[in-house]
């Protein structure tokens, strides 16, 4: 069981009624894995202020946190990712990808078609039966 455990912030932005997946580009961990857009929190950073740092530098679009969703943690051979999701809406911005290669906008229901990083499956569960 691996020691280290990184913080990790996750966006669930809605746009209407759709919610954003994006693909990990090759070169990256978990290459070719959707997930919920994020990024660790830095040191003596809040998550809510990691989670628009992140969202910005990843995709350059501006958010609003809108509530906490759910906690998960999950054990990868060398590292634990704790990641903290928050229902997000979209404000503003064109997509623009640093850190993937794909996004979509889905229908929650779509969620599970998708082939989802190990560390954001068991929150994608709790969106699709939500």
């Amino acid at each position: 069981m691996p020691q280290n455990i990184i913080n990790v912030v996750a966006g669930l932005i809605y746009k209407q009624d759709k919610i954003l997946l994006c693909r990990r580009k090759e070169g990256k961990h978990q290459a070719g894995f959707w997930e919920f857009p994020g990024g660790k929190v830095e040191n003596g950073e809040s998550k809510e202020k990691a989670l628009l740092r992140e969202i910005l530098e990843e995709l350059g679009i501006e958010i609003t946190i809108e509530s906490f969703f759910s906690q998960s943690t999950y054990h990868y051979p060398t590292i634990s990712i704790r990641l903290w999701a928050y229902t997000c809406s979209y404000l503003k911005g064109e997509i623009i990808l640093n850190d993937h290669d794909k996004y979509a906008w889905i229908n929650k229901e779509a969620i599970t078609n998708f082939q989802l990083s190990p560390a954001d499956i068991e929150i994608a569960q709790k969106i699709a039966t939500s």
